[in-house]
C-alpha cells in the first residue's frame, strides 16, 4: 500500500550500507560517546541526508516513505544514539533550512548538509523550559546590523561536534510565544560554549547543554520573519513526533524478533521456551500493539506527505508508540532472563535507548494535554502562513 519496488530497493541497499559501514563501529562509537566524523561524509556521497531536500540544493526530493524506511532501519542497529545523531542532523536542523532559510543560507548550510560536510543541531530545549517552548529565555537583541543572543539550551543532540546551529530566542519577551525568532550561526561564533552531557542511554550521541554569553550574529541569520519562530517550531513538531512514532515501532519490531529467535533456542523442562503458552502470549499481545502502532504511523505518514496538518495523529503517535516500545522494552529483557540484563546481549542497550522515547521531542504527560486540548475542547492548531 505505501512501498513500491523503488522503495523496497532502497531499504536493501540501504541496509547494506549500514551492516558495511556502521555495525562493525557502533560499539566503540557508543563506549566513547563520540562517533566518527567520517561516517557523516559516507551518508553524504550516497544521498541519504537529501531524502527530503529539494534537487535545486542538491537533494533527492523523494517522497515521505523513503523518510520512513530510513528511520526504520537506523532503529535496526540497535544504537538509539546513532540514529538520533543521524536523524537530529537531517529532520530537525536540515527541516528547518528546508523550511525557513533564505537561498544565501541554504547555500552556506543546507548543500553541506547534504553532502556531509556540516552537521547541524537544533537548539530550543531549555533548562527552565523543556517542553514549554514558548516559556524559553534566551533573548536575541538587535542592535545596528547584529543580534545579541544571551541564554542557554540543553539536551541538545549534535550539540557538541556540529558545525552550525539552528537557535529559537525570543527577540519580543514581553509578546511571549509570539515574539520567538530563529536564526542560523556557526559553531566558532564568540561567546558560546558547550558542555557534553552524561546520559543514561543514547551513549553513542553527543548531547550539550549550550551557552550563548553575548554572542553577536549578523542580522542576516535570522530565519524567515522575526517573531515568527514559534509556528515555524510548531510547523516542524509534527514531523519530529511522527519520527519518534516510527522509531518506536521499528524499535520494537527490531526487539520482539531478536526475542522471539532467543526463545526458540532456549530450552527449559526439555522444551523450546517459545511453545510456554504464558510466554507466547505475552508475545502475541506484545506484536498485536507493535503492528497497530506501525498500522497508524504509516496511514500518519501518506497524510503528512500529502501535505495534511496532522499535528493531532503525530502527537498520538508519539505518545502511543513510545509507550508500546518501552513495556516492549522491558519486557523483552524479562523473557531472557539473568541474559536479558547483561550488557554482552543486546536488549540492555535497547532498555536503555527506549526510555528516552516518552521524554524526549515533548513528554507523554505535554502530549497527554495537547491532544485533550483538541479532543475536549475543539483546539484547532494551523500551520505557518
Amino acid at each position: 500500500m505505501y512501498f513500491t519496488e523503488e522503495h523496497e530497493f532502497f531499504r536493501k541497499s540501504f541496509q547494506d550500507f549500514l551492516k558495511k559501514e556502521v555495525v562493525p563501529y557502533i560499539d566503540d562509537w557508543e563506549a566513547s560517546g563520540t562517533i566518527d566524523r567520517s561516517i557523516w561524509k559516507k551518508f553524504g556521497d550516497m544521498g541519504y541526508f537529501g531524502l527530503a531536500t529539494p534537487e535545486a540544493y542538491d537533494g533527492l526530493d523523494l517522497d515521505i516513505f523513503y523518510t520512513i524506511i530510513f528511520i526504520e532501519e537506523l532503529q535496526k542497529i540497535n544504537s538509539g544514539g546513532f540514529a538520533a545523531a543521524i536523524w537530529a542532523h537531517e529532520y530537525l536542523a536540515m527541516t528547518h533550512l528546508n523550511k525557513e532559510a533564505n537561498h544565501e543560507q541554504k547555500l552556506k548550510y543546507l548543500v553541506p548538509s547534504v553532502s556531509g560536510d556540516m552537521i547541524g543541531c537544533l537548539c530550543i530545549t531549555e533548562p527552565f523550559g523543556g517542553s514549554d517552548v514558548g516559556g524559553m529565555r534566551t533573548t536575541a537583541v538587535k542592535e545596528g546590523d547584529h543580534y545579541v543572543i544571551n541564554g542557554s539550551k540543553t539536551f541538545i543532540t549534535n550539540g557538541i561536534y556540529s558545525d552550525y546551529l539552528i537557535v529559537a530566542a525570543k527577540t519580543k519577551p514581553e509578546l511571549g510565544n509570539k515574539g520567538i525568532s530563529i536564526f542560523v550561526m556557526d559553531r566558532d561564533v564568540a561567546g558560546l560554549s558547550a558542555t557534553k552531557l552524561d546520559k543514561l542511554g543514547w551513549r553513542a550521541s553527543d548531547t550539550a547543554e549550550l551557552a550563548f554569553d553575548n554572542v553577536k550574529i549578523p542580522v542576516e541569520n535570522l530565519m524567515g520573519e522575526e517573531n515568527m519562530g514559534f509556528p515555524y517550531i510548531m510547523q516542524h513538531f509534527a514531523l519530529e513526533r511522527l519520527i519518534m512514532g516510527v522509531n518506536a515501532h521499528a524499535r520494537s519490531e527490531w526487539a520482539l524478533e531478536y526475542t522471539i529467535e532467543y526463545m526458540k533456542e532456549r530450552t527449559a523442562f526439555g522444551q523450546s521456551i517459545s511453545t510456554f503458552q504464558a510466554l507466547r502470549h505475552r508475545i502475541a499481545d506484545l506484536a498485536s500493539e507493535v503492528e497497530m502502532s506501525k498500522t497508524f504511523n504509516y496511514v500518519t505518514a501518506k497524510r503528512l506527505g500529502d501535505g495534511e496538518y496532522v499535528v493531532k495523529e503525530a502527537t498520538m503517535s508519539k505518545l502511543l508508540s513510545t509507550k508500546i516500545a518501552d513495556t516492549v522494552a522491558t519486557e523483552c529483557v524479562q523473557f531472557l532472563g539473568g541474559y536479558g540484563y547483561m550488557e554482552e546481549y543486546p536488549l540492555a542497550r535497547n532498555l536503555r535507548d527506549s526510555r528516552l522515547g516518552p521524554i524526549g521531542g515533548g513528554t507523554s504527560e505535554i502530549l497527554r494535554e495537547i491532544i485533550s486540548k483538541m479532543v475536549i475542547e475543539g483546539v484547532n492548531y494551523k500551520p505557518a502562513t
